[in-house]
């Protein structure tokens, strides 16, 4: 449950970022306080968060490649910071398996989405996993 709400934390920041720019630490430690979450926990939002610096020209590319005629400018804020948090798991976190970075994504899209979130959702993760055969790679890195 509570990688669930770390999840969840996450998709606020990401959300944050995306509207103000930069990372907010107040956010960061408002919101993790909030949660009351361990410390594993706490290490996995602060990576992702501090490592889609890096990694997001590339995940943003992925999207804009599997969403069909959709670019990331047009993309709703909220869905955005859903699909790249569960790309980034998909992409480099091989410890979470394909099919709960999905499900968990398409979740956050039922509860902090409007009503057609969670399907464009998981059309674009679907196709990016079976097109880009990250199953077959997943854990050969």
């Amino acid at each position: 449950m509570s990688r669930k709400v770390a999840r969840e934390v996450l998709m606020k920041l990401l959300y944050e970022k995306d509207l103000a720019r930069e990372h907010h630490e107040e956010s960061l430690a408002s919101l993790v306080d909030e949660s009351k979450l361990d410390q594993k926990n706490q290490e996995y939002i602060k990576e992702i968060l501090f490592s889609m610096d890096a990694e997001q020209a590339k995940i943003d590319a992925y999207i804009e490649k599997y969403a069909k005629d959709w670019t990331v400018d047009r993309m709703a804020k909220v869905d955005l910071a859903i699909i790249r948090l569960a790309m980034y798991e998909i992409l480099y976190k091989h410890d979470i398996p394909l099919g709960v970075s999905i499900n968990e994504a398409v979740e956050l899209a039922k509860k902090y989405g409007n009503e057609k979130s969670s399907s464009f959702i998981n059309g674009i993760l679907g196709n990016f996993i079976r097109l880009e055969s990250i199953e077959d790679s997943k854990g050969k890195d």
